[in-house]
């Protein structure tokens, strides 16, 4: 069997001396001394901080609800559990239909056809990574109960535009704003859009707590439906009126445990909240400093007297407030993956690390054939071309130095002796 030289790119970092990193050290001292005072204290698990967080970050997004939990992969399951649960006047149920782009991460997949719906795959369109609004709309069909909206690195389709079909057609919006926290469309938060909207905070995104995630929704229902589904169904949660609520409802059980629903333990660790909520104060200034990292990087390359157009970079139109996870690089069309896969490696040699654009085309993961999400075998040409030709590098939240600048600028003009 032929040996894949690209295994081992991220999995095995401590196997490379890597100089440029998707994410130099991403905490502060004043994080890792948050978190040392929370373990310190005793009080571990889900509490007062996490309350603190959760609060905050309603207020800074501008809706009326956020729910804290362990990952934000942990916080697409409960969305999409709590979008079909009994208790939702508007909810799907199993066979019902939902379209879901090509190019998405796994747990923004999994969650939906593990509550039973059938998966309906829509291209993306490779000059934003995302679903093409109308593309998406010209899919819509009398089975269509849910919509995926996966935004992906900090960048998104016309939320806009879907999101007001949809709601005339009470179609459900699952939005996955995973890798997108403070980006704006319209002055619209991404993530606010949805009736669910997730976000993550695992270690190489706008903010991180090591791990963690966020679920926002906008009435107190699917906010009470939250906090119960995330921990074992339990009444007894940190939403004090619905305790109470049962507790009287149910005067022979036992108050404190008493189950009223399916549930999880998807709980996150009030050490995560601490640390989330520190991040979280410095937010803009993150945004604000890798937007200024990614311009300098790209304006480098264009102002360098070997550019010859040979890389692509997503543009974003003039009602979009990025905030970028990292930066994604597509080759200009004329190239190919067999020279993609050999830059990797000379970039890997010189001690840049680098990653797929979420996972390329999800179509064609061994998973979706293990299932048979595929069986007609389509083709989506927008994804392919993504996987083909795109790969990530990181964005760090400090200002990039000029020794970076050189090493990722000339590392990146390899590429001229492969395409020769």
């Amino acid at each position: 069997m032929k040996k894949n030289k690209l295994l081992g790119f991220s999995n095995h970092r401590k196997k490379h001396n890597y100089k440029y990193l998707l994410l130099e050290n991403g905490f502060s001292k004043s994080d890792l001394d948050i978190g040392c005072k929370i373990i310190q204290s005793g009080n571990i698990t889900m509490n007062i901080e996490t309350s603190k967080f959760e609060k905050a970050f309603a207020k800074k997004l501008k809706v009326k609800y956020a729910v804290m939990t362990n990952s934000g992969s942990s916080a697409n399951l409960l969305s999409t559990f709590a979008a079909c649960n009994p208790l939702r006047t508007n909810r799907f149920k199993p066979g019902d239909e939902v379209i879901v782009p090509a190019l998405c991460w796994p747990t923004s997949l999994w969650p939906l056809y593990q509550s039973g719906l059938k998966i309906k795959f829509v291209d993306v369109d490779p000059k934003t990574l995302n679903i093409d609004a109308n593309n998406l709309i010209s899919k819509i069909n009398k089975k269509t109960k849910v919509i995926a909206l996966v935004n992906i690195l900090g960048i998104s389709g016309d939320n806009k535009k879907i999101v007001s079909f949809a709601r005339k057609k009470k179609i459900i919006i699952l939005e996955d704003n995973c890798e997108g926290l403070g980006a704006k469309l319209n002055n619209k938060y991404l993530g606010t859009f949805g009736d669910f909207g997730t976000y993550s905070f695992f270690y190489s995104h706008q903010i991180t707590s090591g791990e963690g995630g966020m679920i926002v929704c906008h009435n107190k229902d699917d906010y009470e439906l939250l906090v119960s589904l995330r921990s074992h169904g339990w009444s007894r949660s940190n939403n004090k009126s619905q305790y109470k609520r049962v507790a009287k409802k149910y005067p022979k059980l036992d108050p404190r445990y008493i189950f009223i629903n399916q549930g999880f333990n998807l709980r996150p660790t009030d050490v995560q909240a601490a640390m989330g909520l520190n991040q979280f104060k410095r937010l803009s200034k993150f945004i604000k400093i890798r937007t200024s990292n990614k311009n300098k990087i790209i304006q480098c390359l264009r102002n360098d007297s070997r550019w010859n157009e040979q890389y692509r970079f997503i543009d974003t139109p003039k009602n979009f407030y990025p905030s970028y996870m990292g930066l994604p690089i597509l080759l200009n069309t004329r190239m190919t993956k067999k020279i993609k896969n050999k830059l990797l490696l000379y970039l890997e040699s010189k001690g840049i690390e680098t990653r797929p654009i979420l996972t390329g085309n999800f179509l064609n993961q061994p998973s979706i054939k293990l299932f048979g999400l595929n069986k007609k075998q389509l083709k989506f040409k927008g994804a392919q071309s993504i996987e083909d030709l795109g790969f990530l590098i990181g964005l760090h939240t400090k200002k990039i130095t000029k020794e970076y600048l050189d090493l990722i600028r000339n590392s990146l003009f390899y590429i001229d002796s492969l395409s020769k």
